[in-house]
C-alpha cells in the first residue's frame, strides 16, 4: 500500500476521542470549512480527517488552517487524485493505527447532512457498519434528475444481486464503521475503488458475519462545486463488482 503523506497536525491522543469523520476532497474549497464547523459543533465530540487529493482549489490549505485554528481536524495530503476508494482507505488505515473507536466517511458537499451522525452513531453502539441509507422507509433524494435516479437505483439493484447482499443501499458513502471491523480487514488487499470499494466493504462485512444496519437519510444534491461522480465511473464500478464476485466464487 501507498505511504500515507505527511500530516498537517499532531496526532490527537486516540484515548480522550473515540470517533473520527473521513472525508475525501479534491476541489471542495468552497465546502469543507462549512461542513467541518458543522460537524465540531455536534454534542458528539468528533475529529475530522481530511485526504486531499492536492486539490488545484487550495481544499487541502484550507483544511490546514482548519487544523491549526480546531485542533480537531487532520490532514493527509496525497500528491495526485487517486480516486475515492483509495482516499478512504487511507483513512480507514489511519484511524485504525490511531486506535478510534468508531470511523465515519461522508461526502465532502453537503449531500450527507451532519445532522444524522448522532443518531448514526447512537446506532452503532449495536452495528459494526451502520449505512445511511437512500432506500429505505424515511430516505430519499432530492435535486437529483430522473436519469441519476435510475441509474442509481440499477446499480444498487445489480450489487445485492451479484453480491448477494442484504440491505437496501449498497452504494451510500455515508457511513460508519466500528473499528474491530476495520482492524478486521486487509484493507490493502482490497483493491476496488469508487463506489465498488463502498459494496465490497458490504460484502466483507456480511460474509463474515457483522452487525449492518441502516439509518434513513435525505441526500441533497451539491450546491457549490462540481460532481466528480460520472455515468462512466458508475458503470465501471459495476464491472468491478461482477469480476470481485466471479474472483471470489460462491458464498
Amino acid at each position: 500500500m501507498r505511504k500515507l503523506a505527511r500530516l498537517s497536525a499532531p496526532l490527537y491522543h486516540c484515548e480522550a476521542m473515540r470517533a473520527l469523520v473521513i472525508i475525501a476532497t479534491y476541489n471542495e474549497g468552497g465546502n469543507i470549512e462549512s461542513l467541518a464547523d458543522k460537524i465540531l459543533k455536534l454534542p458528539h465530540s468528533l475529529d475530522v480527517l481530511v485526504v486531499d487529493d492536492n486539490s488545484p482549489d487550495g481544499t487541502g490549505k484550507i483544511a490546514d488552517r482548519l487544523a491549526e485554528k480546531t485542533g480537531r481536524v487532520f490532514v493527509i495530503h496525497r500528491p495526485e487524485k487517486l480516486g475515492l476508494g483509495n482516499a478512504l482507505r487511507a483513512g480507514m488505515v489511519w484511524a485504525v493505527e490511531r486506535g478510534y473507536e468508531i470511523a465515519c466517511t461522508m461526502d465532502a458537499d453537503h449531500s450527507h447532512a451532519p445532522k444524522y451522525l448522532p443518531d448514526m452513531i447512537e446506532i452503532a453502539k449495536s452495528a459494526d457498519v451502520v449505512i445511511g441509507s437512500r432506500y429505505v422507509p424515511g430516505g430519499g433524494v432530492r435535486k437529483w434528475p430522473l436519469g441519476r435516479k435510475i441509474l442509481s437505483k440499477m446499480a444498487n439493484f445489480y450489487a445485492r444481486t451479484v453480491m448477494g447482499l442484504k440491505i437496501k443501499d449498497c452504494t451510500s458513502g455515508y457511513r460508519i464503521y466500528s473499528g474491530k471491523f476495520l482492524a478486521s480487514l486487509q484493507l490493502d488487499r482490497i483493491t476496488s475503488g469508487g463506489h465498488s470499494f463502498l459494496v465490497e466493504l458490504i460484502w466483507e462485512a456480511e460474509k463474515n458475519g457483522f452487525t449492518v444496519k441502516e439509518f434513513p437519510i435525505i441526500f441533497v444534491d451539491r450546491i457549490k462545486g462540481i460532481s466528480k461522480m460520472t455515468p462512466r465511473e458508475i458503470l465501471s464500478g459495476i464491472f468491478n463488482i461482477l469480476s470481485r464476485r466471479l474472483s471470489s466464487g460462491k458464498k
